[in-house]
């Protein structure tokens, strides 16, 4: 390999996501396929080490050490993963290691000497955790089988099997069964030896050679099956000593870029802090105009921009994004008046329904016991309830309409997401299905969906001219729109600060859900109106830099990605495709309803029988995949694990049908 190629492609796949990561892989890949390091003229060649190996067990069978082994098929074309250099060789991993498992040692069936006794639980990737290592009596007899010595590659058989570790300590230890011992013949070194298990594990290889779902295993003789490139003993001893040198740069890399997000967390809030603790218009440009000067360096990753999101509105919401002196011409507490005398006119104006809401919401609030936060405010802001500061708070119908071909949007929990109503994958109903779902009070533009499950806590705006009808574990808020924005409303409930009391008083072992009556008492932070109009404008101007920046961010990371999948298969000679959508949803559509199957028990982890208990105990697969709120792989998954405990009855699988391409399904 040439070594300026190498380095100049370095810094492109280190800085790429999860590039420190490819960076480890392909040294190990560039390490097994003999392309890290140049060759000598003057070593020998890897038939020259076989010959030494020959040596070493035929000495060691006619010492009576060991037994004559069974010969090994030889490395075929099909096990052939890459081409080597001409001095290497491919041989079975069983041909060049007296290799065996340890043996199942029991205190109770076993006598003898207490000893150092490792198991899987003590082998992790290149080290071993001795802190709680177990004490076995073992046989002077039995010792041979299952003890390791200085430089002996030890490998699991059991639990992430083919993890390994090579034993560098002068004292000896016995291991268990599940643990494979490694003893290399012709001067092999152990070290070269891990660092291909290593890159085995990196490439997903060694998936090849496990067997089980579960829990994994590498039985003797698959270990023993294992193709192996085998370098000269000068050029493995080199190798090692190169991939042990560019890991310790990883290392370094890897805690340079952390060193770094922390440094750009600081950032970020020494920077926000900076603005909201400007004491003068003067100072305010000044901090402002430094936050927007500063802007691009203060990201990473788009992760990044979500959690300054997060930081703005915390701010925002509890008056410390700008904070300056001013005369208030008008206090929290003033606007909580305002908003219960125009609830007292709308009772007396209003007639019908709209009028047993108004009185409903009056005595709810006679009664309403609430506790204040103890999170500070601006001494003119208050603290209130939802249902202070709203004018009415319905709850969802709880039965499932009959869906239609085309009419009115059904809003359930998915098309409500981060602030937005989706409208483009809406269920419809009827005219007639939503005017009874509507009977208590009719959606209008202005008013505010929020979820009560799966997800918990999303709120949307319906959004002007638009039709739509609340869907199940959902719940209206309306507001006196000229008294209340209903956007700084929004950003209240997506500060991460509220979304932390509403868990607080959220139910459920499994689905996480609130109550009506604990919705309506969730505490919001009350500024006067104008105050509400002026925070909002900034975080919007702040959130469209953030998008800005985030959009920035995401096309930088797939030039980025690109860049390093580029260079590593120039440099490997591996072509590595890359999806560009990941599969979202299974190729097929399970058709056949749900039902529900015997009651889990309250301590069980079954989300989904919850969900169907609570529906009638049927429902359809897409529909509870839905409700579930779940990607569609974990649905699946928690689905295969409920049938398995039968608390949800087996599926007929012939109803199963293939999946249109421009529908997602569950």
């Amino acid at each position: 390999m040439d070594t300026q190629q190498f380095l100049a492609e370095f810094g492109h796949i280190a800085n790429a996501p999860n590039g420190i990561v490819q960076l480890r892989e392909l040294v190990l890949c560039l390490a097994m396929q003999g392309k890290l390091i140049p060759q000598g003229p003057e070593e020998s060649t890897s038939a020259a080490l076989l010959a030494t190996v020959e040596q070493d067990k035929a000495r060691l069978i006619s010492s009576g050490v060991i037994k004559s082994p069974k010969p090994l098929p030889g490395v075929g074309p099909s096990d052939i993963s890459h081409a080597l250099p001409s001095t290497w060789a491919w041989v079975r991993f069983g041909d060049i290691a007296l290799h065996n498992s340890g043996k199942t040692l029991d205190s109770v069936r076993n006598s003898g000497l207490p000893r150092d006794y490792i198991t899987t639980s003590n082998l992790y990737w290149g080290r071993f955790e001795l802190g709680n290592v177990k004490k076995m009596l073992i046989r002077e007899d039995e010792l041979g089988k299952c003890t390791a010595r200085k430089n002996d590659l030890l490998i699991c058989e059991g639990g992430e099997a083919g993890r390994a570790a090579v034993w560098v300590a002068d004292t000896e230890v016995c291991f268990q069964n599940h643990v494979h011992r490694a003893r290399f013949y012709g001067g092999i070194n152990p070290f070269f030896a891990y660092r291909f298990f290593e890159k085995l594990n990196c490439t997903g290889e060694i998936n090849a050679h496990r067997k089980g779902i579960g829990i994994s295993n590498m039985s003797s003789k698959a270990l023993a099956m294992i193709p192996f490139p085998l370098p000269p003993v000068e050029e493995q001893s080199r190798i090692v000593a190169k991939v042990d040198e560019l890991m310790a740069l990883c290392d370094t890399l890897e805690a340079q870029q952390q060193a770094r997000r922390k440094l750009q967390n600081n950032l970020r809030l020494s920077t926000l802090q900076a603005v909201a603790s400007a004491t003068s218009p003067h100072e305010l440009q000044f901090t402002w105009l430094r936050l927007a000067e500063n802007f691009g360096q203060l990201f990473h990753v788009p992760e990044d921009v979500v959690a300054f999101k997060g930081l703005i509105l915390d701010l925002a919401v509890l008056g410390e994004l700008l904070n300056i002196e001013h005369c208030h011409s008008s206090t929290g507490d003033d606007l909580i008046n305002a908003i219960a005398i125009k609830r007292i006119e709308w009772s007396k104006n209003s007639t019908g329904q709209e009028q047993k809401e108004a009185l409903a919401v009056l005595r709810k609030l006679r009664t309403q016991h609430v506790a204040i936060s103890d999170v500070g405010l601006p001494e003119h802001w208050t603290w209130a309830s939802m249902l202070q500061v709203s004018q009415v708070i319905i709850d969802c119908d709880h039965k499932t309409p009959a869906y239609a071909d085309s009419g009115i949007h059904l809003i359930r929990t998915t098309d409500v997401r981060n602030g937005s109503m989706r409208l483009d994958a809406t269920k419809k109903i009827s005219k007639e299905s939503h005017l009874a779902r509507s009977r208590r009070l009719t959606p209008q533009p202005g008013d505010i969906f929020f979820t009560r499950e799966a997800p918990m806590g999303e709120a949307a705006i319906v959004p002007n001219g638009e039709s739509v009808c609340l869907g199940q574990r959902l719940m209206l808020i309306r507001l006196f729109g000229q008294l209340f924005s209903n956007r700084f409303f929004i950003y209240v409930i997506q500060s991460p600060s509220f979304q932390k009391r509403l868990k607080v008083s959220a139910i459920g072992m499994t689905v996480k859900h609130i109550n009506v009556g604990d919705v309506e008492n969730l505490m919001i932070p009350v500024p006067p109106r104008p105050e509400q109009d002026r925070i909002v404008a900034i975080v919007d101007d702040l959130f469209r830099m953030c998008d800005h920046y985030a959009d920035q961010l995401s096309r930088k990371q797939r030039i980025a990605t690109n860049l390093a999948i580029s260079a590593v298969s120039n440099l490997t000679g591996i072509a590595i495709e890359q999806e560009e959508e990941p599969m979202k949803a299974p190729q097929t559509e399970l058709i056949a309803p749900l039902r529900l199957g015997t009651a889990p028990d309250i301590k069980a982890q079954a989300p989904l029988a919850t969900i169907l208990a609570r529906n009638n105990g049927e429902m359809s697969a897409k529909d509870l995949w839905q409700r579930f709120g779940g990607e569609v792989d974990a649905f699946y998954a928690q689905l295969k694990n409920e049938v398995a405990h039968g608390w949800i009855l087996e599926p007929a699988s012939a109803e199963m049908r293939e999946k249109q391409n421009d529908a997602v399904s569950a």
